[in-house]
């Protein structure tokens, strides 16, 4: 299979939640494959340190202070996006997060922002993006789901749902702008050891036992890292995939294998 199929020169992405972890390693690895990265996060610090490492490895960068819970910032990172570079042919949703409570002991405020963070979100990006899309006769869209959404998660109830959520919500998306040359994924990530999950298990990385004790459990013998979800979103952006759309793509290490 040529390389020229995984080939991003000359596309524009906008991935959210890029400050750190699996958002941060998904923006630089779309531009180590040739695409130019709008990267969006609630701390303008962290958006400016990938955009810096974006710049380094000679692609361009454009960091936009965001809270896609809010649909003018949403529609704000579009506007600039297209100001600076003048078309979106990526957008990856990654922002997200979550807290430990079981159901019983959640209250509707916290069922309500979990839901709001991680699905409508993604209903909110995906919406404004597609319109330039639609204008365009092409795009991608690709939304970080997650295991959680395929299996129980009794941590916390409203994130497995809002998770199920994106992977209903990438069906139907895909059916409906198909016919603009618009092709809609997303990826399930297992348990990834990103600086926000092993906070929310209050784990440390590589020296926990708990980690190791979970992996134990994962047939790959090994906890994920954010730059195993890279390679997939790669190939779900690029012509290596144009005819896959309405899929999710489970990257955990095989452990709903084993659980099924």
């Amino acid at each position: 299979m040529s390389s020229s199929l995984f080939n991003l020169a000359g596309k524009v992405a906008i991935v959210t939640g890029a400050g750190r972890g699996i958002g941060k390693a998904i923006a630089l690895g779309l531009a180590d494959a040739g695409a130019d990265v709008v990267v969006a996060a609630r701390t303008a610090a962290d958006i400016e340190a990938t955009a810096e490492e974006i710049r380094a490895k000679g692609k361009k960068s454009l960091p936009v202070p965001t809270d896609v819970r809010f649909a003018d910032q949403v529609s704000n990172v579009v506007e600039k996006s297209m100001a600076e570079f003048g078309r979106i042919d990526i957008l990856v949703n990654n922002a997200g997060g979550s807290f430990i409570a079981g159901t019983m002991d959640l209250s509707e405020g916290g069922w309500d922002a979990i839901v709001r963070e991680n699905l409508k979100s993604v209903f909110l990006c995906s919406k404004a993006v597609a319109k330039v899309m639609i204008s365009q006769k092409e795009g991608n869209i690709v939304s970080i789901a997650s295991v959680a959404g395929i299996a129980s998660y009794t941590p916390c109830a409203p994130y497995g749902a809002a998770k199920a959520g994106i992977i209903n919500f990438t069906k139907t998306l895909a059916v409906e702008l198909a016919q603009y040359n618009i092709r809609v994924n997303a990826i399930a990530p297992g348990f990834i050891a990103s600086g926000g999950m092993l906070q929310l298990l209050n784990m440390e990385p590589d020296t926990s036992e708990q980690v190791t004790g979970y992996s134990e459990n994962i047939p790959l013998s090994r906890y994920g890292h954010p730059e195993d979800i890279t390679g997939g979103v790669i190939y779900l952006v690029s012509d290596a995939s144009s005819y896959v759309t309405g899929q999710t793509l489970v990257i955990d290490g095989g452990l709903t294998s084993k659980l099924a």
